[in-house]
Formats: structure tokens, C-alpha cells, sequence
């Protein structure tokens, strides 16, 4: 296909994980009924972002994969005709959890997930407490609407990641997340985080020439303490901006994306051709020193 529909969901949540799924559900729903074909939700949108403190408690708030969510949502993505890219907190086994992300084809059956590889460690972000650094690679799934790579939150800062994804095939990057400002911060310093958040996941889009689509949950949560910004938002393939969503509303939108113009920007800007990979062993290395 060349014009895909990309449905977003950018969406607030409660404590309340039956609630969350309601609505997630009321609003795939909505994104099909406008078009959409490809319907990317939130990172962990089950639940509020419970990373902001270490409590033990909160692994019960896991599930396998495939699982109940999976089952939920692959019956819906077969009566919608969708694929479903759902973000979901794992449990793997007794005592290993993953931040996880699964893919729902528009017949219904799962098509398999994404661990997230890249793990972050910062206040109000404690996820290194939760989950288990991703183990399956990076992934490339074959749906019914295009050849999609999933990366999630963290791994949009890391060029790698997309590069490897789109070297896989992947004809749309797709990074659902869950990322937001301090609510004790100025706003020139709020402007310069959103500025280099979106920067950097457009300047993959231009590096690979694909679409990227990132998801971002939006309103106030850990009481007060943290706005979650919003700004989903569609690039194309040369990082032109397709949409961009508010920072403090919930928004569902369908946005055209063209998968043939990625062989036009590809052949004008040949970055894939022109790689030199037989330079690139140093990137193996945590750091290079001189000696």
C-alpha cells in the first residue's frame, strides 16, 4: 500500500486500569470510524505512570503477553479491520518484567512484541527498578497495512536503534511514550526538553527516510507533580511535520502517511547508500579512548 491511515491516541489516565482500557477502546474505536488502519496508543496505558516511585506493589499491575490485554484488543483490531500497537507493562515470569509493547494485526492475531532495549534511571523515572532491559533485539512486524518497527519512550534518544529498525525493513517507525515536564520548571526550560524530544525522533525520520509517529500520554499525574506534555505528533520521511497535537488536551487523529515517498527521499538524500560500514566498528564501544 502506498497512502496509509496512522490513527493516534493521546490520552490521559486514571488509577483505575479497567477505565484506561474503556477508554482506549472508545477511542481505537473512534480513530477506525475515521479511517485509521494503523492505531498506535501511549506507552503503559493501562495504568498512570507508576515508574515516578519504587513500589512493589505496583508489579501487580503486569500481565503476560499474550495475555488479557492482547486477547481484548486482537478481537477488536479483527472487528475494525485495525492493527493495534499496544504498549503493556509484562511479566515474564515470577520476579522478570519488561516494558513491552504488542502488535495486533487487523485479523486479530498477534503478530508478536517489542522490549523495550533501552531502560532509564532518572528522578521521577525510576523504570531500571522494573523492568528488565529487552532481549528479543529490535523487531520489524508484517501487517496487513505496512512493515512497522516499534521502539518505545528512551530508545527515541538513540539513533542506533532506529537506524538498525529501518535497516530491518521497517516502513514506518512507530514509538508509543510516556515523557513530561516537572511542574516546578520554567518554561524556557520546558520549550528546550519538548524542542529536542521531537527534534531528535525527526532527525530519524530524515536519517532513514521513514515516517515516524510518536504517541505521548498527556495531564497532570504523580499529585500534581508532573505534567505529561502531549505533542504527539507525524513526521515524514524528510521530517516534515504531518501533525502535531497540543500539550494539554486528549486528542485522537488519523493522519495519510505515503509510503512510496520514501524511495523519492532515499534516492535524493542517498544517506543508506552512502554509509560507510566498514568504518562503523567503534560503535560497539561504550566509550573510545585515546590510548
Amino acid at each position: 500500500m502506498s497512502i496509509v491511515k496512522i490513527g493516534l491516541v493521546q490520552m490521559s489516565c486514571v488509577q483505575d486500569p479497567k477505565t484506561n482500557m474503556d477508554k482506549a477502546i472508545r477511542e481505537i474505536r473512534k480513530a477506525a470510524h475515521d479511517g485509521a488502519q494503523i492505531i498506535c496508543l501511549q506507552e503503559l496505558f493501562t495504568s498512570l505512570y507508576f515508574c515516578d516511585v519504587e513500589d512493589y506493589d505496583n508489579f501487580e499491575l503486569a500481565e503476560a503477553i499474550p495475555g488479557p490485554s492482547t486477547d481484548t484488543l486482537g478481537a477488536l483490531a479483527k472487528s475494525l479491520n485495525v492493527v493495534i500497537i499496544a504498549s503493556l507493562f509484562e511479566k515474564r515470569a515470577e520476579g522478570l518484567y519488561h516494558n513491552t509493547t504488542a502488535v495486533l494485526d487487523a485479523d486479530g492475531s498477534y503478530l508478536g512484541k517489542y522490549r523495550k532495549m533501552h531502560i532509564p534511571d532518572d528522578p521521577a523515572f525510576y523504570e531500571k527498578f522494573y523492568f528488565t532491559p529487552g532481549d528479543l533485539g529490535y523487531k520489524v512486524f508484517d501487517t496487513r497495512y505496512g512493515k512497522v518497527g516499534v521502539l518505545i519512550c528512551w530508545d527515541q534518544w538513540y539513533p542506533e536503534a532506529s537506524r538498525i529498525t529501518a535497516l530491518m525493513g521497517a516502513e514506518i517507525l512507530f514509538y508509543p511514550t510516556a515523557i513530561g515536564w516537572a511542574t516546578s520548571q520554567d518554561e524556557a526550560t520546558n520549550r528546550d526538553q519538548y524542542d529536542s524530544w521531537q527534534i531528535i525522533q525527526r532527525s530519524h525520520a530524515v536519517a532513514n527516510g521513514v515516517p515516524v509517529v510518536s504517541v505521548n500520554r498527556v495531564g497532570y499525574e504523580q499529585d500534581g507533580l508532573m505534567k505529561f506534555w502531549g505533542g504527539s505528533f507525524v513526521a515524514n520521511g524528510q521530517g516534515k511535520l504531518l501533525y502535531l497535537a497540543s500539550h494539554d488536551q486528549e486528542e485522537t487523529k488519523v493522519v495519510e502517511v505515503n509510503l512510496k515517498q520514501s524511495n523519492e527521499f532515499r534516492i535524493h538524500w542517498p544517506f543508506l547508500r552512502d554509509r560507510r560500514i566498514d568504518s562503523y566498528q567503534p560503535i560497539t564501544k561504550r566509550y573510545i579512548d585515546e590510548d
